[in-house]
């Protein structure tokens, strides 16, 4: 039976999502409740806005390495500004927002490697964020706050945020005209600019979008730990290049898959707790999840080398 690319990109996360859930239930029976998936899912919707985002800037051939910096701006901005001075607040972001697009112009218009970019960004970042909190601190936005804990029926909140976030983005990313473009800049500018379209434009767009997302995760982070500091998610930015990664996406050629990525950032987020469960020492763990992300990607490669050989449509 020939089996669709989309579909064969997702078989590789959904696998190692529900390898690792299996693992934990056997490991922990108890985690098999509405409570114990809360609490194994607590921090993936911030962690899943975050690799949207990364996927958006991989979608144009980019990389971004201010991701976690950014992040953790957006919390300090959100603890601060956005809870005593709402509107200012607002303003901030949007300026913040407007400095990505910006961010993306400048990389397109002077041929400016994105790596270097972003990970000098990555200070001005990390700066801002201390100005605005030098030491733990702050409150969250008491919307912020009840969405994040709220409780649905049937599912915690962190799976049915995710899910919906997968879903939206799909529609955004694979289904709308918009996406189209973002990912033909990635696949074939030269195609897309024979077309009459604006690279630049597509450019700015995709990181203000980008911007936007890792905003939201910003805030969702506040809204789950109720304060924030200056290093809050500087893990975000392997994080999120990792859950792109292991949800199918690809550094060139504009390669994305949305719903990849959102299961890849829920595969990342279950394996901690995974590993804690097996009782391997936290000084051990970023390694044993580099192991996991080695495997993985070898499962790909097989997979991809059988797409090579005319098996998939």
């Amino acid at each position: 039976m020939r089996v669709s690319t989309d579909t064969l990109r997702l078989i590789v996360p959904v696998v190692s999502l529900l390898l690792l859930l299996a693992g934990v239930f056997y490991l922990q029976p108890r985690a098999m409740s509405y409570t114990g998936l809360n609490l194994l899912f607590n921090l993936a919707v911030p962690i899943a806005l975050a690799t949207i985002a990364q996927m958006l800037i991989m979608a144009v051939n980019d990389l971004d390495l201010s991701m976690g910096t950014f992040v953790s701006f957006v919390a300090c901005v959100a603890a601060t500004f956005l809870h005593d001075t709402p509107l200012l607040g607002v303003l901030i972001l949007l300026a913040a927002v407007a400095v990505y697009a910006l961010m993306g112009v400048i990389i397109y218009v002077r041929d400016l490697p994105s790596i270097v970019v972003t990970l000098g960004m990555s200070f001005v970042w990390a700066g801002l964020a201390v100005l605005i909190l030098p030491a733990p601190g702050g409150t969250a936005p008491e919307w912020a706050r009840a969405v994040m804990i709220s409780k649905p029926p049937f599912l915690p909140m962190a799976i049915v945020a995710s899910g919906l976030l997968a879903v939206f983005a799909h529609l955004l990313i694979m289904r709308s005209s918009f996406g189209v473009l973002i990912r033909g800049v990635g696949g074939n500018q030269r195609s897309v600019q024979r077309a009459g379209w604006s690279i630049l434009a597509a450019r700015a767009s995709a990181y203000a979008l980008a911007a936007c997302f890792a905003v939201a995760a910003g805030i969702c982070l506040v809204g789950l730990t109720t304060s924030a500091d200056a290093n809050i998610a500087l893990r975000y930015t392997l994080l999120s290049i990792a859950g792109v990664i292991l949800g199918g996406g690809e550094f060139t050629g504009g390669r994305i898959s949305p719903i990849g990525a959102v299961i890849g950032a829920l595969t990342l987020t279950l394996a901690g707790s995974f590993l804690s469960f097996l009782r391997i020492s936290p000084d051990w763990q970023i390694g044993a999840q580099g192991g996991i992300l080695i495997i993985v990607l070898a499962l790909r490669l097989l997979l991809n080398r059988l797409e090579s050989k005319g098996g998939v449509a």
